[in-house]
């Protein structure tokens, strides 16, 4: 059991270091104007809603190593799936290659934790 929950973690590790990849990437590109999240001046609002969104994956590096059997497991399942969705709805709105690439990757990641915790058996 507790190699699954390693196992689990270590995937929601990989998805956030995909996405602040995506993120260095994107600043040395120069596809960002500071201030602006697609030509939209950035708010405290959007601030929080972004950190809220992008605290997720942190929390369950966590969440995957303490919570009991039964409610990690479909917490993986359905976050890993809202996830999966939320960024193949975002996939169009990126201009660069690398975040399109970086974004299936992450999304590799996250089919690879439902199919782990899926068959996640006690």
């Amino acid at each position: 059991m507790q190699e699954m929950k390693i196992t689990l973690a270590i995937i929601w590790v990989a998805v956030m270091l995909t996405y602040l990849l995506g993120d260095v990437i994107r600043i040395f590109a120069g596809h960002f104007t500071p201030g602006e999240l697609q030509g939209v001046k950035m708010t405290q609002g959007m601030a929080l809603t972004i950190a809220g969104l992008m605290v997720i994956p942190i929390l369950m590096v966590v969440l995957s190593l303490v919570l009991p059997y039964n409610i990690n497991r479909w917490a993986n399942i359905i976050l890993a799936a809202l996830w999966f969705i939320f960024n193949l709805v975002g996939l169009p709105g990126y201009e660069g290659h690398y975040d399109r690439f970086l974004l299936a990757v992450s999304m590799v990641f996250n089919l690879v934790t439902i199919w782990f915790a899926w068959r996640w058996v006690l």
